[in-house]
């Protein structure tokens, strides 16, 4: 170390204090505190460390003490481990600050950390920081040229796609969620006999897109409706960062499924004729028509309770195929037991609804369920003992992975509420500006 004088160094991290000779710092384990023996100069020591006192060869460090405490275990006895009540995420950082990788970390924390990080960037995946000039605050008066440009899309999009985020956000949900609750009520009432009575129309007349049916009350309602989504879509693709990304995410599918179907029934109404065969079956534009439930999902971006549902079905996928497995492996043993006690062997009588294993296998799963439906049931006495086992076998099947799918809704619930409350604070400057 050509940087001080005296035998030893002195690091002050947080508040502790840790005393080195100079020869332990040239091969020193963690990379920050090695470069301190190569130093030459007092400016390369303040590229190391936040400042330094000559007199003490005293090193200061503004970081967390605790969390140096603990890396300080590893140089010593080589395990790395999380600090209790400590995030997983703030912990990484001061290993990455002082010279550390993930690698470094025991095999259980590691799991840990992967997991944290693997559910913030699920969490965080359009949650990016607004655009700020190059040089922080202090590079504001010399803005790039498309600085103003990017900031105004940036709220834009913002707008669109955070109904907590901003006034105009929060009117923009809301005008959004009428023009779904008022699309779902005149699909519904549509399919009510009352509603077709007056035209004296069938089924299959109710699925055109007629020039008479569009001009009719309904028609007019469900024209504004895909007006006001296309033109929704169409301003957050265009106000969109990565437009490939936006087309891969779930909720714009959907949104898609909701829209396309409108359109497709208007081109082949245009197209193939009113009166054409196509129009007469009806089957295909009734299917399409029948799509627009889809709309009901759009829910999802202003209801914290639907988003919190979704995120927890995407971590959980494991634990829902597991569940799958196990309901399927005691489907499968179940059924091929009930249709050999019940019809397989010659007792005498025989069950006629137990005549194959996979009408047997809709009596396993209604009674694993615990539904009951009652329309089949076993009548010699070892198949309703197979039954009490059946049930009973299906309670504790089903119960199995359900707690772990219940914390992690909870904790999926969490997080969702929080980031719907860093938005809300946001708003609430917006309101005091």
């Amino acid at each position: 170390m050509n940087f001080g004088r005296g035998p030893s160094v002195v690091l002050n991290v947080g508040g502790t204090r840790y005393s080195f000779s100079r020869e332990v710092l040239k091969d020193f384990p963690l990379r920050r505190v090695s470069r301190l023996h190569g130093c030459l100069s007092e400016q390369d020591v303040l590229e190391v460390c936040d400042d330094y006192d000559r007199e003490r060869n005293e090193y200061f460090f503004d970081r967390h003490s605790e969390a140096f405490g603990f890396i300080m275990l590893y140089v010593r006895h080589g395990h790395l481990r999380f600090v209790p009540h400590m995030c997983e995420l703030s912990f990484y950082n001061e290993m990455i600050y002082w010279g550390l990788e993930g690698s470094h970390l025991d095999y259980c924390c590691q799991r840990r950390l992967d997991d944290r990080m693997s559910e913030t960037c699920t969490y965080y995946a359009a949650d990016e920081p607004p655009g700020e000039p190059a040089g922080g605050p202090e590079g504001k008066g010399r803005r790039p040229p498309g600085a103003e440009g990017g900031k105004w899309l940036e709220r834009m999009r913002r707008t669109f796609e955070e109904p907590t985020s901003s006034v105009a956000a929060q009117v923009l949900a809301t005008v959004s969620i009428l023009f779904v609750i008022v699309s779902m009520v005149v699909l519904c009432a549509s399919t009510l006999p009352e509603w077709r009575a007056p035209e004296n129309r069938s089924v299959e007349e109710q699925s055109r897109y007629t020039a008479e049916s569009v001009r009719e009350p309904s028609g007019i309602i469900e024209a504004i409706c895909i007006g006001w989504f296309t033109a929704e879509c169409i301003v957050r693709f265009i106000v969109s960062k990565n437009k490939c990304e936006f087309v891969r995410r779930p909720l714009n599918i959907i949104d898609l499924l909701a829209i396309t179907p409108y359109y497709i029934s208007v081109l082949m109404t245009v197209f193939t004729g009113e009166n054409s065969q196509l129009q007469r079956a009806g089957v295909t534009l009734r299917v399409l028509r029948m799509m627009r439930i889809f709309w009901v999902i759009k829910l999802a971006r202003h209801f914290i309770g639907l988003q919190t549902l979704g995120l927890t079905l995407k971590r959980c996928y494991r634990e829902m195929v597991m569940l799958l497995v196990f309901i399927c492996v005691a489907m499968a043993i179940f059924s091929a037991l009930s249709q050999l006690l019940e019809n397989g062997l010659d007792l005498g009588t025989k069950n006629k609804d137990y005549a194959s294993i996979p009408a047997a296998c809709w009596w396993v799963i209604i009674s694993m369920t615990t539904v009951g439906y009652g329309d089949m049931c076993p009548i010699t006495v070892p198949g309703r003992i197979l039954g009490g086992i059946c049930v009973v076998s299906g309670i504790v099947l089903l119960a199995l992975p359900i707690t772990f799918i219940y914390h992690s809704f909870v904790q999926c619930y969490h997080e969702l509420k929080f980031r719907s409350a860093r938005y809300s604070r946001s708003l609430s400057a917006e309101f005091l500006n």
